[in-house]
């Protein structure tokens, strides 16, 4: 398993797709940590040296059972990134229930199910760090982005009240807006945009990694990410 031989620990990243997720993973791999990827999806082709589990986040029993047995093979994580989403944009009349709920349980139960399984752990141990990405979506709705949206609003609501929680129990939970289209294929099959003016995942990757390390004494509890392009 990559990064067996490592002395820092266990780091998962939820949403470990191709784009932030993948370099996330790989940034803290190349860090010295045990790092496993979780997705809703499995790739067709992992990449080589990537470690992936299959987990629906939204199931609570099976992350339950998931998260137990990582903690029990590789300990308490010290870091825990949640970079699960699911992103509906259509105008509102025609917008489904099904579509709301679905955005819901793939963008704030998932980061529910993923914090009870890891933070309470990491509060018993006196430390650890919990990451949440957020979007522009967090702090300002858009036309026909109402299922999208609301859940990051959530998100970012429940990430603030865990933070208030966790932080006298040596926790870090911070929440990280993304202000920016992030360069990946999908992205730029998608967006018509100069791939200069969007968010490079493994600076983003540096920027979390930095987070996770503060010292106590400075820590962030959220952090907006934009490019120097980005109107704000």
């Amino acid at each position: 398993m990559p990064g067996q031989n490592s002395d820092k620990g266990l780091v998962i990243i939820a949403g470990a797709g191709q784009g932030l997720g993948r370099h996330l993973l790989a940034r803290f791999q190349a860090g010295g940590y045990t790092a496993v990827g979780l997705v809703r999806t499995m790739p067709e082709q992992p990449s080589p040296g990537v470690t992936l589990n299959h987990l629906d986040l939204s199931d609570a029993d099976r992350t339950a059972a998931s998260l137990a047995d990582l903690i029990s093979r590789h300990g308490v994580p010290k870091v825990v990134v949640h970079n699960a989403a699911e992103l509906v944009i259509s105008p509102f009349a025609d917008l489904s229930g099904a579509q709301m709920e679905g955005v819901w349980r793939n963008t704030v139960l998932s980061a529910f199910n993923l914090a009870q399984g890891t933070v309470t752990a990491m509060a018993r141990a006196g430390s650890g760090v919990f990451l949440v990405s957020g979007a522009t979506a967090s702090i300002r709705g858009g036309a026909r982005f109402a299922a999208f949206a609301s859940a990051k609003f959530a998100l970012r609501g429940m990430t603030q009240s865990l933070a208030r929680e966790y932080q006298p129990q040596g926790v870090h939970v911070a929440h990280v807006l993304l202000d920016g289209i992030i360069d990946t294929p999908r992205s730029r099959d998608l967006h018509d945009l100069d791939p200069a003016r969007m968010m490079k995942p493994d600076e983003i990757a540096d920027a979390y990694w930095g987070l996770a390390h503060q010292p106590r004494s400075t820590w962030t509890h959220e952090l907006d990410l934009r490019p120097v392009t980005e109107g704000f």
